[in-house]
């Protein structure tokens, strides 16, 4: 993708690269010389091969590394939350339609995103379970 865009910059819209700290790869120099063009686009495959490889090791080592953690039984993403007295009471009442969702998640000292996600996170665990309740939600 580097040396298309490359090409594409310089040859297409015909606009000069300069890399300040690698002259080899100043277009600008010697604009009509066919050696100046082919060093600086030896230089560029050269560069972007070793970019690709370098990319390459870092994805196995990674990989390498999660697997290694996995093993040692560490878990990777958010934590799970727990839930609060306040949040559970809320949620049960909110389930029971015995609150509205504002008073809900305004009991629970929460957003309502994060109350609605919970909730029905909760919800479809079978945490609230109660079968009138459930089927009037469904």
């Amino acid at each position: 993708m580097i040396i298309e865009e490359w090409s594409r910059i310089t040859g297409k819209i015909g606009a000069d690269i300069l890399v300040i700290d690698m002259p080899l790869l100043d277009t600008r120099s010697k604009p009509d010389s066919l050696v100046g063009k082919f060093i600086s686009d030896i230089v560029l495959q050269i560069l972007s091969f070793v970019a690709e490889n370098e990319r390459e090791v870092m994805r196995i080592r990674q990989a390498e590394g999660i697997r290694a953690a996995k093993l040692k039984g560490i878990r990777f993403g958010r934590p799970p939350l727990d839930y609060t007295e306040d949040f559970l009471a809320a949620a049960k009442l909110y389930h029971n339609r015995s609150i509205t969702l504002k008073n809900a998640f305004t009991a629970a000292s929460m957003t309502r995103s994060s109350f609605c996600y919970h909730y029905y996170k909760l919800r479809d665990s079978g945490a609230l379970a109660d079968n009138s309740s459930s089927k009037a939600l469904n």
